[in-house]
């Protein structure tokens, strides 16, 4: 219960938020505003986009740039002035919170200074009593005692748990590589990486983390894992060559501590996936170093449940100050002593706190946590868990939240049919003819021109979950084949290779010549690659497993199909094959891969496979869910806008029928700049273009369209979108983020951050506040509903416990104006407030959700308190006065029962209380010892406490519905995990089967004049 105080001790007072760091109170001083204008400036310059214009530089312009000789790379003598003047090529650690500080908050924020503040003045009241009288009663000193116990095992058991659910994570210091390979002076060598300087010429290979951020000046089959720093799932080429104009999307520039992986087949003396490069910035200096300096510099307010508090404990503080003075004022004026009256005030005072009710609110919050920990959500800080419920607007990641973080083979175009892939997770969707021997063909192509493999050991795991080394579309592939036509491996051994030709940017092609199976002279060549490059080789093409020429019509066909499955966001890629002639190229002939020496042109088209990373199965219902719930949801990826618009439609964000400004302008046949952005109810939204918006126009975009998607965003980029979601007054913004480093801004300044527990990078987890052990956005809504329902059960919980607070007051304010003996005692009140009342306010956390739950509206933090007017009416103004009558009525009848009528009684309290007075005569005359008038007095305390508790028990069950009535509702507990109501849609099968464009499982593709889609990627 809180402990009564005044409100400018509260207004500084505050619960801070585990795993952020909270600023200091602003301070006064000049110096002071000097500093946080300075932080303020500092955090305005890291929000800018990378400013680097290295990639653009000539070799030349580079080394002369940076003084360094392109072969020899720095001399000793030069690398360790640089060395001295930049500083170690290391990240500054983010600030942490020391333990004690950590343990101090527990203890006297919040609710808890109320009960501090409480304690305080019962022992100032045993003081004044103990100077006063000679033996003074140790009522005060035991509820001063209580009090102080009280907060300090809630106290305790609040940081053990944040301690053991928030450990901290030196993160930034996992991710910096140990060592890094410098060429100084023409010599490699092996060097901490925190020695590596701007300027050194440094070579990564396949499985080394790229120890600073460099411009690379060659590569040879290089492709490095972006993933920690962008979110993006597929390995990006890395080469010399300029490709873009923002530094974050050429290829010829690396990060710091990203990942470089093997990509291709080097020249023999080189290992693959090996590259040379500049460095070009060092430690903080670097794009991640911006992004770890822009996550630890932002400032996070409170939450709304700390805010409910700090309203709640003024609520009770102007109540209690407010009684407490008017019964000071009339102390004197009844003409007790100024001392008697301070004694009066501060019983008043500590009446007005209900001491069991802040461990009832941390029990409540733990076993919430502890519930949504078996629905995959595991709670780092315990507000965190209302604050979900308070959600508006939720910014999602895409890749592995909303998807399944696997790339799939989604559909097929072969014999001119387009055929759809089960992309289910559980392989329960629908599948496609594969007796057509034009599928055996095309299989037998993905299967052989395909470097990936699985894993060893996963014997038991079921194709579609189980490891591969290789590319992520290789990958899609192989689980394809192997789910269609049994062990690719098989099929590999039994057709070896001979020679191959990786894919690269020039080719955009793969090739592979293998020995045939059922022809032992033979040879069948294999090439996969970008759509239109395979149809430009190509002369024939197989249909019914028939070689038919490649005419006009066939490719109209080939380019309407290419159309539109680039148009759904799925990644293309084309397939072709051809026999050799066994006369040309006999068993045992030698091929060149570097000299071709075999034909790469006039070969057979076989169809189209296109990837894509699927739905979560039950991400569209949760979508639902979150609609009907008034929460929108926002998609946020640094994927392509078309892939980004294709899933959106997949999962609900956006919804069937609703145009985006490009869909309109497409419907009508005119230019994009014609259309009225407000007739659009979806956006799609490019990094680019938000690159050059004012707030204004964010902000105007946010208002006005209810369904939107950012794609293409930067890391600043997702931080400037949560910042404009919170300025249209939606106070609550969930960020779950990809696996990347990049998101951990968004995360920290959002009111609460999900995490992914299986891919999120440990920045990502450190800087938020909640983390999805299954990287399930569905958990998410479970989450909201969870946050929902302890907020409603919280409001119960303390309905129920106010109640008793009118009870406890009365006695005591007759006490002083009706000049009474006392009607209840101190220590039956700690009875009903830590044990009685302790257990059924619990219980009322494991209610289960009333129907309308996710149906409503997310309440507004601003006027939908946890403790309003109505609910201090109810608890102090009805039920409270009723059981204030019954512990009256008890208390009268049994005085009266002992001959003390209630006229009687008034104004015979110092008598009564006097140790030397044995004679005093009740009703009827009869004399009473100071001993027998306390056993009576005893017996109305009990049978006061009894009525109390029996009132409660009705209580109990008045405040167990909010809206339902308690024979819908019923009298059980909810002990078990929420269930979905009985008529909650089922979730989609196979939710990219919903997509409007491809309605049927199998369709013929018209020929059709139309031009290759430049939005679909290879």
């Amino acid at each position: 219960m809180p402990v009564a105080t005044v409100t400018p001790v509260l207004a500084v007072t505050s619960t801070p938020t585990a795993g952020r760091e909270y600023s200091p109170a602003a301070t006064t001083s000049e110096n002071g505003g000097g500093k946080r204008k300075q932080k303020e400036k500092e955090l305005d310059e890291l929000k800018k986009e990378v400013n680097l214009d290295d990639h653009k530089l000539s070799l030349d312009e580079l080394g002369r740039k940076y003084q360094v000789d392109l072969s020899r790379g720095l001399t000793n003598a030069r690398a360790a002035e640089i060395l001295v003047q930049d500083g170690p090529n290391a990240l500054t650690p983010p600030p942490t919170t020391p333990e004690w500080v950590k343990f101090c908050r527990q203890l006297f924020g919040g609710f808890s200074i109320l009960l501090w503040i409480g304690a305080i003045l019962c022992f100032l009241a045993y003081g004044i009593q103990a100077a006063m009288e000679d033996e003074p009663a140790n009522d005060n000193l035991y509820l001063g005692v209580v009090l102080a116990a009280v907060v300090i095992v809630t106290g305790c058991f609040s940081y053990y748990q944040e301690a053991k659910s928030s450990k901290i994570m030196d993160s930034f210091k996992n991710m910096v590589p140990q060592q890094a390979l410098v060429i100084r002076e023409g010599e490699k060598i092996q060097i901490n990486a925190e020695n590596v300087v701007v300027g050194d010429l440094v070579e990564v290979k396949g499985g080394d983390r790229v120890p600073a951020d460099m411009r690379i000046i060659s590569s040879h089959g290089c492709k490095v894992d972006n993933s920690s720093l962008t979110g993006e799932s597929e390995p990006q080429t890395r080469s010399p060559e300029f490709t873009h104009e923002n530094p974050l999307e050429t290829r010829n520039i690396c990060f710091f501590s990203t990942n470089c992986v093997e990509g291709g087949v080097a020249p023999s003396a080189i290992p693959p996936g090996t590259a040379r490069g500049i460095v070009i910035s060092t430690g903080d200096r670097t794009v991640m170093g911006r992004i770890a300096s822009l996550a630890s510099g932002l400032e996070v307010g409170r939450t709304p449940i700390a805010m409910e508090i700090e309203h709640f404990i003024r609520l009770i503080t102007g109540v209690a100050v407010f009684l407490g003075l008017s019964f000071f004022i009339l102390s004197l004026i009844l003409g007790y002593t100024w001392l008697e009256a301070v004694i009066f005030l501060i019983g008043i005072i500590v009446a007005n706190v209900p001491e069991g009710l802040l461990a009832t609110v941390t029990v409540c919050l733990t076993l919430t946590a502890k519930r949504m920990a078996r629905k995959n959500c595991l709670v780092k800080n315990l507000e965190a868990v209302e604050t979900l419920g308070s959600t508006s607007t939720i910014c999602s990641d895409k890749t592995g939240t909303l998807t399944q973080n696997r790339m799939t083979v989604a559909h097929m175009w072969f014999d001119n049919q387009i055929h759809e892939a089960d992309t289910t997770e559980d392989q329960s969707g629908a599948t496609f003819d594969k007796r057509s021997p034009t599928w055996a063909a095309l299989a037998r192509i993905a299967g052989l021109c395909n470097r990936a493999v699985f894993k060893p050991g996963q014997e038991n795991v079921s194709i579609s979950k189980r490891d591969t080394a290789g590319d992520a579309s290789e990958s899609a592939l192989l689980k394809c084949i192997q789910l269609s036509c049994g062990s690719v491996k098989r099929m590999r051994d039994r057709n070896p290779k001979v020679t191959e030709i990786p894919f690269n940017s020039t080719n955009k092609y793969q090739l592979s010549i293998h020995e045939r199976e059922e022809d032992p002279q033979g040879y069948l060549l294999v090439m996969k690659g970008a759509p239109e490059r395979i149809l430009d080789r190509c002369s024939r093409i197989l249909l019914q497993g028939q070689e038919q020429p490649l005419d006009q019509e066939m490719r109209e066909a080939f380019q309407n199909a290419y159309l539109e499955l680039g148009g759904l966001g799925e990644r293309v890629l084309g397939f072709c094959h051809l026999y050799l002639p066994p006369d040309k190229f006999p068993r045992g002939f030698r091929f060149d891969a570097d000299e071709v020496n075999f034909p790469t042109s006039d070969l057979c088209f076989v169809g189209l496979m296109s990837m894509i990373d699927p739905p979560r199965a039950a991400v569209p219902d949760a979508v639902g869910k979150c609609r009907s719930a008034g929460i929108k949801v926002i998609m946020v990826t640094g994927d392509h806008p078309i892939t980004a618009k294709a899933i959106a439609k997949g999962v609900g964000i956006i919804s069937e029928g609703n145009e985006t400004v490009e869909d309109i302008a497409a419907r009508l046949n005119i230019p994009v700049s014609q259309v009225n952005p407000r007739e659009a109810k979806a956006c799609v939204v490019h990094g680019s273009d938000l690159k050059d918006m004012s707030s204004e126009q964010l902000d105007e975009i946010l208002r006005n369209h209810t369904e939107i998607v950012f794609a293409r965003t930067s890391p600043q980029q997702k931080l400037i979108i949560v910042e404009g979601c919170q300025r249209q007054g939606a106070p609550i913004v969930p960020v779950t983020p990809g696996d990347g480093v990049n998101d951990s801004p968004a995360l920290k300044k959002a009111d609460i951050g999900i995490a992914m527990g299986i891919a999120g990078s440990d920045v990502s987890k450190q800087a938020a506040d909640m983390i999805l052990l299954d990287d399930n956005f569905a958990s998410i809504v479970t989450g909201v509903e969870e946050g929902r329902l302890i907020f409603d059960n919280l409001k119960k919980s303390i309905a129920y416990t106010l109640t008793s607070n009118i009870p406890e007051i009365t006695p005591f304010l007759l006490f002083i104006i009706a000049n009474i003996p006392l009607p209840l005692g101190t220590v039956t009140i700690l009875c009903i407030d830590l044990g009685t009342d302790m257990v059924p306010a619990i219980s009322l956390a494991y209610e289960a959700a009333e129907s309308d739950i996710m149906k409503r509206q997310p309440r507004n933090p601003r006027s939908d308190k946890l403790v309003n007017e109505r609910l201090i009416s109810m608890a102090y103004g009805q039920i409270g006065m009723i059981q204030a009558l019954g512990g009256f009525f008890t208390y009268f009848v049994i005085l009266a029962e002992n001959g003390f009528l209630p006229g009687t009684l008034l104004g015979i309290r110092l008598a009564w209380d006097d140790r030397s007075k044995n004679d005093l005569e009740d009703s009827y005359g009869q004399e009473w010892t100071y001993e027998q008038r306390k056993v009576v007095e005893f017996t109305c305390h009990t049978a006061f406490f009894a009525s109390i508790v029996v009132v409660q028990w009705a209580d109990l069950i008045i405040c167990k519905t909010r809206r339902n009535s308690v024979f819908q509702q019923g009298m059980k507990c909810d002990k078990t995990p929420q269930k979905c109501p009985k008529n909650t849609p089922k979730p989609a099968q196979n939710p990219i089967q919903n997509q409007p464009k491809i309605p049927s499982k199998m369709r013929k593709i018209p020929p059709k004049s139309t031009s290759t889609p430049s939005s679909s990627r290879a």
